[in-house]
C-alpha cells in the first residue's frame, strides 16, 4: 500500500558529536518528493545530523524516523535495509580508486543483494543514463573528472531506488559551473519523486535553486517554513 508518511520525520531529538550536544530537541518533517537544503557553519552540527539520519551515529535523545524505520530502535543487522532505502552522497566520491565504475557500481548492488546478472547490467546502465554518463563504465575512477566522479557517486546512491538522498556538501569540491551541473541532475531526480536533502556551504547554490532551507545555529533548527531568518552571504554559513 502506498504510504503518504512523511520519508524522515525527527522529533525532540538531541545531536551529539561525542559527549556534545550540538543540537537540542529538534523537530521537523521532510515529505517524499521534497526538496530540502540544511546549512550551517562548521561544527553546527548538520554533519552529524545527517549522519544520524542515516544511523553513522547513534540516537540518544528523542525520536526519528527515515523511511518508516525508527532509527533509535534499528539493530545493526537492520543498518543495509536502512542504506537501501536511503542513497548517501559524500563530498570526497569514496570511490574505490582500484576498480572501474561498472565494478563500483556492481559491488554496491551485490552489498545490498543483487543476484540476477541481466538485472544488475540493466539497472548499472539505467543509473548511468540517468546521471548523463553512458559511456564510462570501463573507466577507472582517476580517468574521469571531479564532477563526473560526483556524477558517479550519485548513481552510486541511486542504484536501489531509495525514498531519499542524503547528500552531505555533494559540490564542496567542484567549480560553480560543474556544481550547476550536478545540481541540474539533483533536480530532475527529484521531479521524479525522491525526495533530497542536502548540505551546502554554497550561498549562491540556494540562490540559483531555491527550495526550503533547515538551518542549524546555536544549538537549534531553524526551518525556512516557520522560522523567519536571512542568508545573506557565504558568511551565514
Amino acid at each position: 500500500m502506498f504510504s503518504t508518511d512523511p520519508v524522515v520525520r525527527v522529533k525532540e531529538a538531541s545531536i551529539f558529536q561525542e559527549h556534545n550536544t550540538v543540537l537540542k530537541e529538534i523537530s521537523f518533517e521532510i515529505e517524499k518528493g521534497e526538496f530540502v537544503f540544511i546549512v550551517g557553519r562548521t561544527g553546527s552540527g548538520k554533519s552529524s545530523l545527517l549522519k544520524t539520519l542515516y544511523a553513522d551515529l547513534p540516537l540518544r535523545l528523542g525520536e526519528i524516523s527515515v523511511a518508516g524505520l525508527n532509527i533509535r530502535a534499528l539493530k545493526a543487522s537492520q543498518v543495509p535495509l536502512l542504506r537501501r532505502k536511503v542513497g548517501i552522497i559524500f563530498q570526497d566520491f569514496q570511490l574505490l580508486p582500484d576498480r572501474t565504475v561498472a565494478e563500483n557500481l556492481n559491488f554496491v548492488m551485490q552489498a545490498t543483494g543483487w543476484k540476477d546478472k541481466a538485472r544488475m547490467k540493466n539497472r548499472l546502465a539505467e543509473v548511468l543514463m540517468q546521471v548523463g554518463l553512458g559511456a564510462v563504465e570501463k573507466k577507472m575512477p582517476h580517468q574521469l573528472s571531479g564532477g563526473e566522479q560526483q556524477r558517479i557517486v550519485i548513481a552510486r546512491a541511486l542504484i536501489n531506488e531509495p525514498l531519499i538522498l542524503i547528500a552531505d556538501e555533494p559540490t564542496g569540491n567542484l567549480d560553480p559551473e560543474v556544481s550547476t551541473g550536478i545540481m541540474k541532475i539533483f533536480q530532475q531526480i527529484n521531479k521524479s519523486g525522491t525526495a533530497i536533502l542536502m548540505a551546502t556551504h554554497s550561498y549562491g547554490l540556494i540562490r540559483k535553486f531555491p527550495a526550503r532551507v533547515l538551518k542549524c545555529e546555536e544549538g537549534k533548527l531553524l526551518d525556512s517554513n516557520t522560522d523567519k531568518f536571512e542568508l545573506k552571504s557565504e558568511d551565514d554559513f
